[in-house]
């Protein structure tokens, strides 16, 4: 269903254009509604239901909250047609159980700008109402009472058509009045025109009711009428009055009965939370109409189940307002779908993208066509994150380009609309503003967090905006709070005209709060808490790329982000108006170094070394920082076959003496080893340390050897070091080495060490260890099925091309050679030994082809390049030890 949007009808001279207010979806509030009615009615159609009874919990409200913008009005008025009759629901909305039953909506708009008081809402009520046809005696006369005293000489006739309460509901009420006090006046047999006598009516009627006169009975059941009718007739009065609007609801035939469904919309003007008179009177007339059914759509959930509103409020507490509670663990006002059976507080949830599209598809239309083309409603769908406000302001937009002779294209679209802004703060107190532009800045935070990022000393308007509806919660996260994201993106993007907006060096200053605020947490986690490290690195180097702020903390945290080898993805979002990507500050060097290598787990290491490249040429980072790009360039070119590149960096690198000294020194006697020089790789192994990873240089000097054994015994060692020091990486990685060794030399055992190496990985991002453990299952696999080792093998080929990893590459084609050795495939350990030499022909490893004729038990075809560290015939001997062993292994007992 769609109705004319005259604001579009007017923006424009093009009278083809047909321009509808879309209504979209919103079937799962609807489904909620249709359950809560259904359970509503049968709870008031029960024979023990007492409409007088003033202690039972009430649940007979629903409450839809959310983000200014989100389309809550928009949802009370299709909720207010969909119960006025089924020809006017939505098609998508599935017709409801209690079709039958006479419904009769009431909506209320609360907002400011219509003027509403509480003497409106009551005579709201009572002129819907009127429709029924006949006087509501008890409270028609005790209203009556109450105009007379509080609007003496103005006619209520008068006050309903100046109200447009006559047009909308006709002018039946004034009449119902007058009929029910003629009517009392004849039972008490009193004398004079009804408008002359109210008081003397009135004040007959309630002596009547006390002393229980028979003419009176049809109004002796209500228990409470004496009593308000001899109470000062002021407002305070008038809003216990709905309680006889609820007695006298009960008292009618079964052929008049009707479910009052009252819609209270834009409950967020009734007032704010420290100033509760009008939502006081409201809360009560809730209270008094247990057979009414009352639907709020605000900004804020209801906190009537709080107790500690006891004082401000007549009803408080959980017990009292049983669907109003908010479950501990998860607050129902941040799920998705609430529990059909108790949640009564629903978050009116963003539109999904689909929604977005069909939204837009119907706003504008010509001939029947949308007039928003497909890319541009792209646009808007990704800039909008589903608010239909957003979808509104676009559409808008598109017209105004259309005014002013420009074609609209998709980058007039990525848009911050001030309009956003200014209804997001309306209602929010000046403490609330300044915290919500604080963490505006963050993408996720807690209490803590924002109280010292807004430069404040307590955390109350902190508690009072994660209250607000556009602050959305993660329970489980690591901060458990993140805004809306387009309220996040127009706050920080938007042109703030507000009184209090703040000026770039306010913004820079709650920046450096931020960065401060997230430094001491990091920094007082004395534990090795991963998921902390990573999210305030992230969240730390955005702000200070985007504010030019100083390193600081970010330094030392990004040493700590390396030192475990687990390259979590870590680069936040790019600016959204930056044009270069090109470092300009130090902090954009972080960004981009600590990102490529998290990236190089996935991508081929010529980009990783183009990168980091890059990064150097700049010369922003400090020193110990340059040095971090420097070495793990180093390590890339190593990958790729480049050792003279290579070794000039890690050369430079242990020069400095810096953290990554030891790390460069093993660097150097890893391409000691590629060169084939084993004692010289081997001493310095010696001389490393932990800081050098002394155990695990050593197990990989000495598989290259044939001693398995010895190999395999060092990298247990490595992993048990890598253990005591938390190093998860160096663990995982040393374990996988283990199972490689192992899986030459003891096929039986190494099930369970790469089953160990797979569990050390479980949540690391480490692709070249990664592929060692599946060379590791082909040697373990050796002498077995050719085809399906053959298969695998190329499949891991490919990998390890695509990823650039030379180390991966040759290991490969040598586990291989290992198994054709062990099955005799002469020819294919040949093709096998022309793979390795075209793959080491810048000699590293060209000793992998002697290793290969080890095994093979075939000549060399000349001098070997490598410095065996006991001779070339004990190398020999081992290697092909490893394959007379396998074929044993494999030999029929």
């Amino acid at each position: 269903m769609a109705g004319r949007d005259l604001r579009a009808l007017f923006s424009t001279n093009d009278r083809g254009l047909a321009s509808a207010e879309a209504f979209t979806n919103r079937q799962l509030q609807w489904e909620l509604v249709a359950a809560a009615l259904t359970g509503h009615l049968r709870h008031v159609t029960d024979a023990g239901f007492d409409v007088e009874d003033l202690q039972c919990p009430r649940n007979n409200i629903m409450v839809f909250h959310g983000v200014g913008g989100i389309g809550k009005t928009t949802l009370s008025r299709k909720l207010e047609t969909a119960l006025t009759g089924g020809s006017q629901r939505p098609a998508q909305w599935d017709e409801p159980a209690w079709s039958g039953e006479r419904i009769l909506p009431v909506r209320i708009d609360l907002a400011r700008s219509a003027g509403t008081d509480f003497e409106h809402i009551v005579l709201t009520i009572r002129a819907a109402l009127a429709e029924l046809g006949r006087p509501l005696p008890a409270f028609d006369i005790a209203l009556r009472r109450y105009w007379e005293h509080q609007h003496p000489g103005e006619s209520l006739e008068e006050y309903l058509r100046r109200g447009g309460l006559a047009a909308r509901f006709g002018e039946a009420l004034p009449q119902q009045i007058q009929s029910a006090l003629a009517d009392v006046a004849q039972t008490l047999l009193l004398p004079g025109t009804v408008g002359s006598a109210i008081g003397q009516i009135t004040g007959s009627l309630a002596r009547a009711l006390r002393e229980h006169r028979q003419t009176v009975r049809a109004l002796a059941g209500c228990a409470r009428l004496s009593d308000l009718l001899e109470a000062e007739a002021d407002l305070e009065a008038l809003s216990f009055y709905p309680h006889l609007l609820a007695w006298e609801l009960a008292q009618l035939p079964a052929a008049k009965k009707v479910l009052p469904v009252i819609l209270l919309d834009t409950f967020e003007d009734v007032g704010d939370r420290t100033h509760r008179d009008l939502e006081r009177l409201i809360q009560r007339v809730v209270w008094l109409m247990p057979n009414a059914f009352f639907i709020v759509t605000g900004r804020s959930r209801l906190q009537w189940a709080d107790p500690a509103l006891q004082g401000q409020l007549d009803y408080t507490g959980p017990t009292a307002w049983p669907g109003l509670v908010s479950p501990a663990a998860v607050p129902a006002a941040r799920t998705a779908r609430p529990d059909r059976g108790r949640g009564r507080q629903v978050l009116v949830g963003d539109f999904s993208p689909e929604d977005c599209d069909d939204h837009l598809v119907r706003r504008l239309t010509r001939d029947g066509q949308p007039l928003i083309d497909e890319e541009i409603r792209q646009v808007i769908t990704d800039r909008s994150h589903g608010l239909p406000l957003y979808l509104d302001l676009s559409a808008m937009r598109f017209l105004e380009l259309r005014r002013t002779g420009h074609t609209p294209a998709p980058a007039d679209f990525d848009h911050d609309f001030p309009a956003l802004i200014a209804r997001t703060l309306s209602d929010l107190t000046a403490d609330e503003r300044h915290v919500l532009r604080s963490v505006s800045l963050l993408d996720a935070f807690d209490l803590t967090l924002a109280t010292a990022t807004a430069g404040l000393a307590h955390e109350a308007p902190a508690l009072r905006l994660i209250e607000r509806p556009f602050v959305r919660e993660s329970p489980f996260g690591l901060w458990p709070y993140h805004l809306h994201g387009l309220i996040r993106s127009t706050v920080r993007g938007a042109d703030d005209q507000a009184d209090d907006r703040w000026s770039p060096h306010d913004w820079e200053q709650a920046a450096k709060r931020a960065l401060a605020a997230l430094g001491e947490q990091w920094q007082a986690h004395t534990g090795r808490n991963r998921m902390l490290l990573v999210g305030c690195l992230r969240q730390g180097l955005a702000l200070a790329r985007d504010f030019r702020l100083d390193l600081g903390w970010l330094a030392d945290a990004a040493w700590t982000y390396v030192s475990d080898s687990v390259w979590e993805p870590l680069a936040p979002p790019a600016p959204r108006h930056r044009t270069t990507t090109t470092p300009e500050t130090a902090a954009d060097a972080l960004v981009e170094t600590l990102s490529t290598l998290a990236r190089r787990q996935h991508e081929h290491r010529e980009h990783t070394a183009d990168r980091l490249n890059a990064v150097i040429a700049t010369g922003l980072l400090p020193t110990e920082l340059h040095e971090m790009a420097v070495y793990y360039l180093a390590k890339a070119q190593r990958d790729l076959g480049r050792s003279d590149d290579s070794r000039h960096g890690m050369q430079l690198v242990a020069a400095g003496g810096g953290r990554l000294a030891p790390a460069a020194r093993r660097g150097l006697a890893h391409l000691a080893r590629l060169a084939g020089d084993f004692p010289t790789a081997l001493a310095t192994a010696e001389t490393l340390g932990w800081p050098g990873r002394h155990h695990r240089v050593l197990g990989d000097v000495w598989w290259v050897q044939g001693d398995m054994d010895r190999a395999a015994g060092a990298y247990e060692a490595a992993r048990t070091e890598a253990e005591q020091h938390g190093v998860a990486g160096e663990r995982a990685t040393s374990q996988a080495q283990r199972a490689f060794v192992l899986a030459f030399s003891h096929p039986g055992r190494a099930d369970d060490e790469l089953d160990l190496a797979q569990q050390l990985l479980s949540g690391l991002d480490l692709r070249a260890t990664t592929l060692t453990t599946q060379i590791a299952s082909l040697a373990r696999d050796a002498g077995t099925d050719s085809s399906e080792l053959e298969t695998r093998a190329e499949a891991l080929r490919t990998e390890s091309s695509v990823a650039g990893l030379l180390p991966t590459q040759v290991t490969l084609e040598l586990a291989m050679c290992f198994h054709h050795a062990v099955v005799g495939a002469d020819d294919v350990v040949s093709a096998t030994i022309s793979r390795l030499r075209d793959l080491t022909r810048n000699g590293d490893y060209a000793y992998y082809a002697d290793i290969a004729r080890f095994m093979a038990g075939l000549p060399l075809d000349g001098p070997s390049p490598a410095r065996w560290l006991d001779g070339e015939q004990p190398t020999r001997r081992r290697w092909r030890h490893l394959v007379t062993a396998r074929r044993e292994h494999h030999a029929p007992r």
